[in-house]
Protein backbone atom coordinates (compact mmCIF):
# COMPACT_ATOMS: atom_id res chain seq x y z
CA UNK A 1 0.00 0.00 0.00
CA UNK A 2 1.90 3.30 -1.11
CA UNK A 3 0.78 6.31 0.65
CA UNK A 4 -2.85 7.22 0.59
CA UNK A 5 -3.66 10.32 1.81
CA UNK A 6 -7.16 9.74 2.62
CA UNK A 7 -6.45 6.63 5.28
CA UNK A 8 -3.89 8.71 7.02
CA UNK A 9 -6.16 11.29 7.59
CA UNK A 10 -8.69 8.83 8.77
CA UNK A 11 -6.12 7.59 11.14
CA UNK A 12 -5.45 10.89 12.16
CA UNK A 13 -8.81 11.23 13.29
CA UNK A 14 -9.06 8.40 15.50
CA UNK A 15 -6.15 9.72 17.39
CA UNK A 16 -6.94 13.22 17.30
CA UNK A 17 -10.92 12.04 19.11
CA UNK A 18 -9.05 9.52 21.19
CA UNK A 19 -10.74 6.86 19.73
CA UNK A 20 -9.41 3.37 20.32
CA UNK A 21 -8.48 1.56 17.83
CA UNK A 22 -5.35 -0.64 16.28
CA UNK A 23 -4.23 -1.04 12.34
CA UNK A 24 -1.35 -3.02 10.70
CA UNK A 25 0.21 -5.03 7.76
CA UNK A 26 1.34 -8.18 7.69
CA UNK A 27 4.54 -8.78 6.58
CA UNK A 28 4.51 -8.87 2.77
CA UNK A 29 0.88 -7.91 2.44
CA UNK A 30 -0.72 -4.42 1.43
CA UNK A 31 -4.33 -5.18 3.44
CA UNK A 32 -4.47 -2.57 5.76
CA UNK A 33 -5.79 -4.43 8.88
CA UNK A 34 -8.03 -2.20 11.07
CA UNK A 35 -10.27 -2.44 14.42
CA UNK A 36 -11.94 -0.13 16.12
CA UNK A 37 -13.86 -0.11 19.37
CA UNK A 38 -15.68 1.97 22.35
CA UNK A 39 -13.94 2.56 25.53
CA UNK A 40 -16.12 -0.59 26.94
CA UNK A 41 -15.02 -2.45 24.48
CA UNK A 42 -11.51 -2.19 26.00
CA UNK A 43 -10.80 -4.86 28.77
CA UNK A 44 -7.66 -5.55 30.69
CA UNK A 45 -6.29 -8.37 32.31
CA UNK A 46 -3.54 -9.43 34.98
CA UNK A 47 -2.82 -12.26 33.83
CA UNK A 48 -1.32 -13.67 30.15
CA UNK A 49 -3.49 -16.42 30.01
CA UNK A 50 -6.56 -14.88 30.46
CA UNK A 51 -6.76 -14.79 26.93
CA UNK A 52 -8.06 -18.20 26.76
CA UNK A 53 -11.21 -17.99 24.99
CA UNK A 54 -11.49 -14.49 24.24
CA UNK A 55 -11.23 -12.49 20.15
CA UNK A 56 -10.53 -9.02 19.49
CA UNK A 57 -6.79 -7.40 18.86
CA UNK A 58 -4.07 -7.94 21.67
CA UNK A 59 -1.81 -5.62 23.26
CA UNK A 60 0.43 -6.92 25.85
CA UNK A 61 3.22 -5.50 27.99
CA UNK A 62 7.09 -7.40 28.76
CA UNK A 63 5.66 -7.08 32.39
CA UNK A 64 2.33 -7.09 33.67
CA UNK A 65 2.10 -4.12 36.47
CA UNK A 66 -1.15 -1.68 37.27
CA UNK A 67 0.15 0.65 34.78
CA UNK A 68 0.49 -1.91 31.56
CA UNK A 69 -2.00 -4.49 31.54
CA UNK A 70 -2.74 -6.85 29.09
CA UNK A 71 -5.29 -4.77 26.70
CA UNK A 72 -7.46 -6.52 24.20
CA UNK A 73 -9.56 -4.28 21.82
CA UNK A 74 -12.77 -5.91 21.13
CA UNK A 75 -14.38 -5.05 18.01
CA UNK A 76 -17.07 -2.59 17.37
CA UNK A 77 -15.72 -2.58 14.09
CA UNK A 78 -13.30 -4.47 11.84
CA UNK A 79 -12.01 -4.43 8.48
CA UNK A 80 -9.48 -7.40 7.01
CA UNK A 81 -8.69 -4.30 4.42
CA UNK A 82 -9.51 -1.17 4.80
CA UNK A 83 -9.35 1.74 2.72
CA UNK A 84 -10.56 5.36 2.49
CA UNK A 85 -13.32 3.74 0.88
CA UNK A 86 -14.90 1.97 3.77
CA UNK A 87 -17.70 3.56 5.44
CA UNK A 88 -15.94 4.90 8.71
CA UNK A 89 -17.35 7.49 10.77
CA UNK A 90 -15.29 8.54 13.79
CA UNK A 91 -19.10 9.98 15.11
CA UNK A 92 -19.86 6.34 15.52
CA UNK A 93 -17.86 5.90 18.49
CA UNK A 94 -17.05 6.90 22.03
CA UNK A 95 -13.85 8.31 23.34
CA UNK A 96 -11.70 7.07 26.12
CA UNK A 97 -10.11 9.26 28.43
CA UNK A 98 -6.55 10.32 27.47
CA UNK A 99 -3.09 9.70 29.40
CA UNK A 100 -0.46 11.24 27.77
CA UNK A 101 0.56 13.62 30.32
CA UNK A 102 1.64 10.94 32.76
CA UNK A 103 4.25 9.31 30.10
CA UNK A 104 8.00 10.18 30.89
CA UNK A 105 11.38 9.09 29.24
CA UNK A 106 14.33 8.33 31.26
CA UNK A 107 17.71 9.99 29.72
CA UNK A 108 21.01 7.99 29.47
CA UNK A 109 24.20 8.56 28.62
CA UNK A 110 26.25 6.24 26.48
CA UNK A 111 28.60 6.08 29.65
CA UNK A 112 26.11 4.68 31.73
CA UNK A 113 24.91 2.01 29.00
CA UNK A 114 28.51 0.82 28.37
CA UNK A 115 28.63 0.79 32.12
CA UNK A 116 25.37 -1.23 32.37
CA UNK A 117 26.69 -3.92 29.78
CA UNK A 118 29.99 -3.92 30.90
CA UNK A 119 28.87 -4.83 34.47
CA UNK A 120 26.31 -7.23 32.82
CA UNK A 121 29.07 -9.41 30.96
CA UNK A 122 30.88 -9.73 34.50
CA UNK A 123 27.58 -11.39 36.07
CA UNK A 124 27.20 -13.31 32.86
CA UNK A 125 30.98 -14.82 33.61
CA UNK A 126 30.06 -15.70 36.85
CA UNK A 127 28.08 -18.09 35.75
CA UNK A 128 24.18 -17.51 37.10
CA UNK A 129 23.16 -15.87 33.94
CA UNK A 130 23.73 -17.42 30.54
CA UNK A 131 22.45 -14.04 28.31
CA UNK A 132 20.40 -10.97 29.38
CA UNK A 133 18.73 -8.26 26.97
CA UNK A 134 19.51 -5.23 27.89
CA UNK A 135 17.96 -2.07 26.46
CA UNK A 136 17.53 1.59 26.33
CA UNK A 137 14.86 4.78 25.53
CA UNK A 138 15.92 6.97 22.41
CA UNK A 139 14.17 10.36 22.78
CA UNK A 140 13.42 12.20 19.71
CA UNK A 141 11.43 15.99 19.48
CA UNK A 142 8.46 15.19 18.19
CA UNK A 143 7.20 17.14 14.91
CA UNK A 144 3.76 18.15 13.44
CA UNK A 145 4.07 15.42 10.96
CA UNK A 146 0.61 13.35 10.34
CA UNK A 147 1.08 10.29 12.20
CA UNK A 148 -1.07 8.37 9.67
CA UNK A 149 1.37 9.11 7.45
CA UNK A 150 4.47 7.88 9.28
CA UNK A 151 2.69 5.08 10.26
CA UNK A 152 2.00 4.26 6.07
CA UNK A 153 5.74 5.39 5.48
CA UNK A 154 6.90 2.61 7.81
CA UNK A 155 4.95 -0.07 6.05
CA UNK A 156 6.21 1.08 2.78
CA UNK A 157 10.06 1.15 3.89
CA UNK A 158 9.84 -2.21 6.09
CA UNK A 159 7.40 -4.66 3.86
CA UNK A 160 9.32 -7.55 5.72
CA UNK A 161 8.23 -6.83 8.90
CA UNK A 162 4.58 -6.18 10.88
CA UNK A 163 4.40 -2.88 10.77
CA UNK A 164 1.60 -1.16 13.31
CA UNK A 165 -0.42 1.95 15.21
CA UNK A 166 -2.18 2.04 17.79
CA UNK A 167 -3.91 4.31 20.08
CA UNK A 168 -5.24 2.25 23.24
CA UNK A 169 -6.27 3.11 26.68
CA UNK A 170 -3.25 3.50 29.40
CA UNK A 171 -0.98 2.48 27.11
CA UNK A 172 -1.68 5.33 24.83
CA UNK A 173 -0.25 5.75 21.09
CA UNK A 174 2.09 3.21 19.92
CA UNK A 175 4.06 2.35 16.34
CA UNK A 176 6.46 -0.17 15.24
CA UNK A 177 7.39 -2.38 12.65
CA UNK A 178 8.44 -5.87 14.31
CA UNK A 179 10.00 -8.83 12.78
CA UNK A 180 9.99 -11.33 15.38
CA UNK A 181 6.63 -13.72 15.33
CA UNK A 182 5.68 -14.78 18.75
CA UNK A 183 3.10 -17.34 17.53
CA UNK A 184 1.03 -17.10 14.08
CA UNK A 185 -1.87 -19.72 12.99
CA UNK A 186 -1.10 -21.43 9.19
CA UNK A 187 -3.82 -23.57 8.60
CA UNK A 188 -3.71 -26.75 10.84
CA UNK A 189 -0.26 -25.74 12.35
CA UNK A 190 1.43 -22.88 14.85
CA UNK A 191 4.55 -21.12 13.96
CA UNK A 192 6.67 -19.41 16.33
CA UNK A 193 10.09 -18.54 15.60
CA UNK A 194 13.91 -18.27 17.38
CA UNK A 195 15.00 -15.44 16.42
CA UNK A 196 18.57 -13.36 17.66
CA UNK A 197 21.78 -12.33 16.62
CA UNK A 198 22.16 -8.52 14.66
CA UNK A 199 23.65 -6.91 11.94
CA UNK A 200 23.42 -4.14 9.48
CA UNK A 201 21.59 -4.88 6.46
CA UNK A 202 23.43 -5.76 2.92
CA UNK A 203 22.67 -5.13 0.08
CA UNK A 204 23.69 -5.93 -3.97
CA UNK A 205 22.78 -9.83 -2.94
CA UNK A 206 25.89 -9.79 -0.50
CA UNK A 207 26.31 -12.91 1.74
CA UNK A 208 25.91 -12.69 5.43
CA UNK A 209 28.44 -14.02 7.68
CA UNK A 210 27.62 -14.59 11.50
CA UNK A 211 29.66 -14.08 14.30
CA UNK A 212 30.04 -16.88 16.92
CA UNK A 213 28.47 -14.84 19.62
CA UNK A 214 25.11 -14.33 17.17
CA UNK A 215 24.99 -18.11 16.39
CA UNK A 216 25.35 -18.59 20.17
CA UNK A 217 22.70 -15.73 21.37
CA UNK A 218 20.25 -17.58 18.49
CA UNK A 219 21.08 -20.86 19.81
CA UNK A 220 19.74 -20.19 23.37
CA UNK A 221 16.44 -19.30 22.14
CA UNK A 222 16.25 -22.06 19.88
CA UNK A 223 16.57 -24.16 22.81
CA UNK A 224 14.45 -22.34 25.04
CA UNK A 225 11.62 -23.24 22.53
CA UNK A 226 11.76 -26.78 22.72
CA UNK A 227 11.87 -26.83 26.26
CA UNK A 228 8.23 -24.82 26.43
CA UNK A 229 7.16 -27.38 23.62
CA UNK A 230 8.20 -30.30 25.86
CA UNK A 231 5.82 -28.59 28.65
CA UNK A 232 2.78 -28.76 26.64
CA UNK A 233 3.64 -32.40 24.90
CA UNK A 234 4.81 -31.20 21.57
CA UNK A 235 7.14 -33.61 20.40
CA UNK A 236 6.37 -33.66 16.39
CA UNK A 237 7.36 -30.43 14.75
CA UNK A 238 8.96 -29.08 11.43
CA UNK A 239 11.83 -26.16 11.56
CA UNK A 240 13.17 -23.74 9.17
CA UNK A 241 16.33 -22.37 9.66
CA UNK A 242 18.57 -21.02 10.97
CA UNK A 243 18.04 -18.71 7.76
CA UNK A 244 19.30 -14.14 7.10
CA UNK A 245 16.14 -12.54 8.09
CA UNK A 246 15.88 -9.05 6.33
CA UNK A 247 13.89 -6.46 8.34
CA UNK A 248 14.61 -2.06 7.95
CA UNK A 249 17.96 -1.34 8.47
CA UNK A 250 19.58 -4.62 10.20
CA UNK A 251 19.65 -8.41 9.41
CA UNK A 252 18.95 -11.11 12.50
CA UNK A 253 19.50 -15.09 12.40
CA UNK A 254 15.88 -16.77 12.36
CA UNK A 255 14.77 -20.49 12.25
CA UNK A 256 10.80 -21.03 12.54
CA UNK A 257 9.42 -24.18 14.21
CA UNK A 258 5.99 -25.32 12.81
CA UNK A 259 3.37 -27.71 15.08
CA UNK A 260 -0.19 -28.88 15.21
CA UNK A 261 -2.47 -26.34 15.86
CA UNK A 262 -4.40 -29.50 17.84
CA UNK A 263 -1.84 -30.00 20.81
CA UNK A 264 -2.40 -26.25 22.25
CA UNK A 265 -5.94 -25.54 20.96
CA UNK A 266 -7.66 -25.06 24.19
CA UNK A 267 -5.06 -23.63 26.02
CA UNK A 268 -3.77 -21.19 23.93
CA UNK A 269 -3.43 -18.18 26.60
CA UNK A 270 -1.74 -20.36 28.63
CA UNK A 271 0.82 -21.71 26.10
CA UNK A 272 1.74 -17.89 25.37
CA UNK A 273 1.60 -16.85 29.10
CA UNK A 274 4.65 -19.51 29.33
CA UNK A 275 6.67 -18.90 26.08
CA UNK A 276 6.38 -15.20 26.71
CA UNK A 277 8.82 -13.58 27.14
CA UNK A 278 11.41 -15.76 25.32
CA UNK A 279 15.07 -15.11 25.87
CA UNK A 280 14.92 -13.34 22.87
CA UNK A 281 13.66 -10.41 24.93
CA UNK A 282 14.48 -11.20 28.52
CA UNK A 283 17.35 -13.79 28.52
CA UNK A 284 18.17 -16.98 30.30
CA UNK A 285 17.78 -18.46 33.02
CA UNK A 286 14.24 -16.37 32.40
CA UNK A 287 13.61 -15.73 36.18
CA UNK A 288 16.89 -14.37 36.87
CA UNK A 289 17.45 -12.50 33.61
CA UNK A 290 13.81 -11.02 34.22
CA UNK A 291 14.78 -10.07 37.73
CA UNK A 292 17.85 -8.74 36.37
CA UNK A 293 16.35 -6.39 33.97
CA UNK A 294 13.82 -4.98 36.62
CA UNK A 295 16.56 -3.78 38.80
CA UNK A 296 19.03 -2.67 36.29
CA UNK A 297 17.81 -1.08 33.24
CA UNK A 298 17.39 2.62 33.61
CA UNK A 299 13.03 2.31 33.16
CA UNK A 300 10.08 0.57 32.88
CA UNK A 301 9.49 -1.10 29.36
CA UNK A 302 5.83 -0.96 29.49
CA UNK A 303 5.07 -2.52 26.45
CA UNK A 304 8.47 -2.67 24.29
CA UNK A 305 8.96 -6.68 24.05
CA UNK A 306 5.63 -7.34 25.09
CA UNK A 307 3.59 -8.80 22.07
CA UNK A 308 0.27 -7.63 20.14
CA UNK A 309 -1.58 -8.53 17.04
CA UNK A 310 -4.69 -9.86 15.83
CA UNK A 311 -6.29 -12.60 18.38
CA UNK A 312 -8.83 -15.33 17.18
CA UNK A 313 -10.02 -12.74 14.11
CA UNK A 314 -12.32 -14.76 11.91
CA UNK A 315 -10.34 -17.64 13.81
CA UNK A 316 -6.78 -16.45 13.31
CA UNK A 317 -3.68 -15.87 15.32
CA UNK A 318 -1.04 -13.61 14.29
CA UNK A 319 1.22 -12.48 17.46
CA UNK A 320 4.77 -10.64 16.92
CA UNK A 321 7.25 -9.27 19.31
CA UNK A 322 6.66 -5.46 19.81
CA UNK A 323 10.66 -4.83 18.08
CA UNK A 324 11.46 -1.30 16.86
CA UNK A 325 8.73 0.28 18.08
CA UNK A 326 8.01 3.94 19.78
CA UNK A 327 5.38 5.31 22.37
CA UNK A 328 4.50 8.50 21.21
CA UNK A 329 3.75 11.30 23.24
CA UNK A 330 2.47 14.96 22.49
CA UNK A 331 6.53 16.11 22.89
CA UNK A 332 8.43 13.10 21.80
CA UNK A 333 8.77 10.07 20.26
CA UNK A 334 10.51 7.74 22.34
CA UNK A 335 12.46 4.58 20.26
CA UNK A 336 13.06 1.47 22.36
CA UNK A 337 16.08 -0.98 21.59
CA UNK A 338 18.25 -3.20 23.11
CA UNK A 339 20.53 -6.04 22.46
CA UNK A 340 21.06 -9.52 23.89
CA UNK A 341 24.38 -9.77 26.35
CA UNK A 342 26.62 -12.85 26.11
CA UNK A 343 30.04 -13.60 27.99
CA UNK A 344 30.87 -12.76 24.22
CA UNK A 345 29.70 -8.95 24.06
CA UNK A 346 31.84 -6.07 23.69
CA UNK A 347 30.21 -3.24 25.07
CA UNK A 348 30.82 -0.75 22.46
CA UNK A 349 29.35 -3.13 20.07
CA UNK A 350 26.24 -3.62 21.88
CA UNK A 351 25.66 0.30 21.85
CA UNK A 352 26.30 0.83 18.26
CA UNK A 353 23.75 -2.23 17.43
CA UNK A 354 20.88 -0.20 19.71
CA UNK A 355 21.92 2.89 17.22
CA UNK A 356 21.28 0.50 14.11
CA UNK A 357 18.00 -0.85 15.51
CA UNK A 358 16.63 2.74 15.84
CA UNK A 359 17.32 3.50 12.36
CA UNK A 360 14.14 1.75 11.23
CA UNK A 361 12.06 4.19 12.85
CA UNK A 362 13.98 7.10 12.76
CA UNK A 363 14.22 6.84 8.85
CA UNK A 364 10.31 7.72 9.25
CA UNK A 365 10.63 10.06 11.99
CA UNK A 366 13.74 12.19 10.65
CA UNK A 367 14.26 11.48 6.96
CA UNK A 368 17.25 12.60 5.59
Amino acid sequence: MKNNTSTATILDQLIEKEIAFACWFHPRESRLGLIVGNASDVVFFDRFDQLNGEAGFVFAPFSIAETSPVILLKPAAFFEDFTARNNLTTSDFESFESCQENKDCTIQSKEDYLKLVENTVAEIREGLLSKVIISRQIPVKRTNTSLGTTFLQLHDQTPNAFTYLVNLPVAGIWMGATPEILIKSEGEYFETVSLAGTQVRKFDNEEYYWSTKDIEEQAFVSRYMLDVFFNFDIHKYKTKGPETLESGKVAHLKTSFFFPAEKISDCLGSFIAELHPTPAVCGLPKDLADEYIRTKEAYKRKYYTGYLGPWRLNGQVSLFVNLRCMEITPSEYILYAGGGITSRSVPEKEWDETNQKAKTLLSVINPE
